[in-house]
């Protein structure tokens, strides 16, 4: 049975300080009106992380708690400056057995590596809550005594830290509210803590890194890569908690890589018949499957803002719920699929090349290659693909046209990599442009489908008429505008040589 979760968002800052620091005085802060201070209390926690520490390297900590009012595990991931995502979920039967829901949460950075203890953590902790006028706990103040120990060693590390939080009432100036705080406790001798949590002090002091030589610095193409990588893991997470506009985002990132990667064949040694070559294949079905719920996503959109701006006389039959839920349903069920694929052992070894990819140094002969080079490589595609698409019978014009876009697209992440900002500008207008027209193409044919699906079904298809009108209207206009895009272009690559 899936265990129940929680999640709730965190605000804080943590702060270093002696064993002999006197803790702060609130009183005169503004907002404060009276500190309540709660009997202390005893923490317990155990961390888990995979061999290689993956989710340390990511400020992702996953424990299993006892003590205090919020005992249970926790998986705590990053959100912004100083606020976390914390996600619960109740203890189990089981002391060693991760929540599925915890792991899956994180399944893209932990895959199939096993998840097991790597520190012991005991807080004695003192917390005083703090009231405005109206009664409602707008931070809390927490004063923990803190014994830990890293997995394999016996040495207990000791130390003295300050945390404090914005409560539920903080409000919309609780950014403000938290600087005042904060500056209390500066004042009263802490400092800014030296580690993100109490995890990273102690794997950072029970394992203290040698020197070692700096790695040479990353090429552009590749450092690129790699961001997009990270970018990855960041929107598969959100995927996997269905977060707006998650799934676009992923393929979004999906398809940058994949560009990046094709605009440097030799660089990442993805050329047909190279070792790494089924990466690229391999990112084409992760997108495509990805596409299923995204495109209804749109067409949901879509529909609901087209059928809202019409005058109500003529949204005629049941058709918002034929196109509007109807996408809807489509939505729900390709992100089932989306899932499915997200945890196979196909994915995670995708991810597994992708991260060695990004790594690895650029063959040496590849490496020498200039940016300009590479965005004129890209350019030539977008050239070629617009003197075909003028040549296009009209049977063929659409699929012209979204090779010019797809073309555009690969230009804009390679010049924006490679630091043609004007460039990738450009390549963005000339792809925004012509995605709208293959966003106008998909949806004037899955009107046409639903509008036989209802006159066979008896129902008035006035509307499906009107939208689709519309629909060709955006697509002429996005027509027309294209030659002067494409302009644009090429004079911002001009400029770049």
């Amino acid at each position: 049975m899936a265990a129940k979760t929680d999640r709730y968002t965190e605000i804080e800052r943590k702060f270093d300080v002696l064993g002999s620091t006197v803790s702060p005085s609130f009183d005169g802060l503004a907002r404060v009106a009276r500190v309540e201070r709660t009997p202390s209390h005893t923490l317990d926690a155990v961390y888990y992380d995979t061999p290689r520490r993956d989710l340390a390297a990511r400020r992702i900590t996953l424990r299993r708690r006892t003590g205090g009012s919020d005992e249970g595990w926790h998986l705590k991931l990053p959100a912004g400056k100083s606020a976390r995502t914390e996600v619960r979920a109740p203890l189990g039967a089981a002391v060693d057995e991760v929540p599925d829901e915890l792991r899956d949460a994180v399944a893209a950075i932990v895959r199939d590596r096993p998840l097991a203890p790597v520190a012991r953590i005991t807080t004695n902790r003192t917390v005083d809550h703090l009231y405005d006028a109206d009664g409602a706990v707008i931070a809390e103040f927490c004063d923990d005594d803190v014994r830990a120990w890293a997995a394999g060693g016996d040495d207990e590390q000791n130390w003295r830290e300050w945390e404090i939080e914005l409560g539920a009432g903080a409000g919309a100036d609780g950014s403000d509210l938290l600087d005042r705080l904060a500056n209390r406790l500066l004042d009263a001798g802490a400092a800014p803590a030296g580690h993100g949590s109490k995890l990273a002090r102690t794997l950072a002091s029970a394992q203290p890194q040698p020197d070692e030589e700096v790695p040479p610095a990353r090429d552009p193409l590749h450092q690129a890569v790699a961001e997009q990588v990270e970018q990855l893991l960041v929107w598969d997470r959100a995927v996997r908690e269905d977060a707006d506009d998650s799934v676009h985002q992923m393929r979004v990132a999906t398809r940058k890589i994949r560009s990046l990667l094709q605009s440097a064949k030799d660089a990442f040694d993805v050329g047909d018949g190279s070792p790494n070559a089924w990466i690229l294949d391999e990112l084409r079905a992760l997108a495509a499957v990805l596409g299923v719920a995204r495109d209804a996503e749109v067409l949901a959109q879509r529909y609901q803002d087209a059928l809202d701006d019409l005058p109500e006389e003529l949204v005629r039959g049941p058709i918002r719920e034929r196109l509007v839920e109807g996408a809807r349903r489509q939505y729900t069920a390709g992100l089932r699929r989306s899932l499915v694929a997200m945890r196979s052992p196909r994915y995670f070894k995708l991810l597994d090349g992708l991260e060695k990819l990004a790594t690895e140094p650029a063959p040496q002969p590849a490496a020498q290659k200039s940016g300009t080079t590479t965005v004129d490589a890209a350019y030539k595609r977008v050239r070629k693909a617009a003197k075909a698409a003028a040549k296009a019978a009209d049977d063929d014009r659409n699929e012209a046209l979204h090779r010019i876009r797809k073309g555009a697209k690969r230009l804009r992440y390679t010049a924006a990599a490679t630091g043609a900002g004007k460039v990738s500008d450009r390549a963005k207008a000339v792809q925004f442009l012509l995605g709208d027209h293959q966003d106008s193409v998909v949806s004037r044919n899955h009107l046409r489908r639903q509008a036989d699906a209802a006159h066979a079904a008896g129902e008035d298809t006035f509307t499906y008429g009107l939208l689709h009108q519309l629909e060709d209207d955006l697509a002429r206009r996005s027509r027309e505008q294209l030659d002067d895009a494409l302009k644009k272009l090429n004079k911002a690559v001009r400029r770049k040589r």
